[in-house]
């Protein structure tokens, strides 16, 4: 049983109109979803994500009035976004420095060249170059050329203040291989960090494990995450994930139908609460394809609620 990538990582924003100017009209991204988190009703959930909605390419927020978030250890601290070639992250470098994005210069990673930069709210990104064979789903109203669009998600690095008990969730649990690991500077620091592979190739299926033993816990806000999911194939394989959390006593949400997708949720011993997600019946099961994201969708279960939903949603332009 392996998981087969990240599915979608979901964050945090006190914004919700300017989170999405800068996710459609910055990065250029597809608003796929319109909808509000199911768990708390007066806040929007907006998934971004490729011109068709795939499994691994979203990026979602919860619109929460929050103060920032606090950096630190037992967290996710950099979420990669794929392009596909050197000569993007050069077109990036020159787009952000025009439009006045905060970002690092382009450098090396893992092996990998990347360049980091941050949301309006401080959300930490990076653009990550995927030299494996992928074919990428464009949008075709993206204020961003074709050819330099951002593909998907990953690799998505996180931080435990010890290795050892993370990583026997990641291995002995999730079945993810331990690969080569590397140096990274944070903060003027060489922290060490370690990658795990999923199935599949590239960037798309590493989870990056930063070790910061002297770092304070994170605080959680506006411009932090508050999840990162992977992705399974079906509902069988989501009972059968499910199952193997039961079996060795890792306590879990159980299973919980999203409409979109079904959702198992479990916190990691450092912290990091994960999702395993499954890739249907996705974003397309109640609007057409090409109208996605273009008014609020509610599932089944909350359209009842529409009236008294739609009353506390602040205005959302969705242009």
């Amino acid at each position: 049983m392996q998981l087969t990538g990240f599915h979608h990582l979901t964050a945090v924003t006190a914004d919700a109109a300017r989170n999405h100017a800068f996710y459609t009209q910055t990065l250029g991204l597809r608003l796929v979803k319109k909808t509000v988190n199911q768990d708390d009703v007066s806040a929007y959930h907006l998934f971004y994500a490729d011109g068709v909605a795939s499994p691994g390419s979203d990026i979602t927020f919860f619109d929460w009035p929050a103060k920032r978030e606090r950096r630190g250890t037992r967290s996710v601290v950099r979420t990669g976004l794929r392009v596909a070639t050197e000569a993007s992250l050069e077109w990036w470098r020159s787009r952000f420095e025009m439009l006045k994005v905060a970002h690092a210069p382009i450098t090396q990673r893992g092996g990998r060249a990347v360049l980091d930069f941050e949301d309006p709210e401080g959300q930490r990104l990076a653009l990550t170059v995927d030299d494996t064979a992928v074919i990428p789903h464009r949008w075709k109203k993206s204020p961003v050329r074709a050819e330099h669009q951002i593909i998907g998600l990953g690799p998505i690095a996180m931080s435990v203040p010890e290795l050892a008990p993370t990583e026997r969730v990641l291995t002995a649990v999730l079945n993810m291989k331990r690969t080569a690991g590397y140096a990274w500077n944070q903060g003027g620091a060489e922290r060490e960090t370690h990658v795990f592979q999923m199935s599949g190739e590239g960037p798309q299926a590493e989870l990056h494990v930063v070790v910061e033993p002297d770092a304070a816990p994170a605080g959680p806000g506006a411009g932090g995450v508050h999840h990162v999911a992977f992705r399974t194939p079906s509902r069988e394989t989501s009972d059968a994930w499910a199952a193997r959390l039961a079996e060795i006593g890792l306590p879990s949400s159980g299973p919980i139908d999203r409409f979109y997708f079904r959702s198992l949720y479990f916190r990691e011993p450092g912290g990091v609460l994960f999702e395993i997600a499954t890739d249907g019946p996705g974003f397309a099961a109640d609007e057409p394809l090409d109208e996605l994201g273009e008014k609020l969708a509610l599932p089944p279960f909350l359209e009842p609620r529409r009236a008294e939903i739609e009353r506390g949603l602040k205005p959302l332009v969705t242009k």
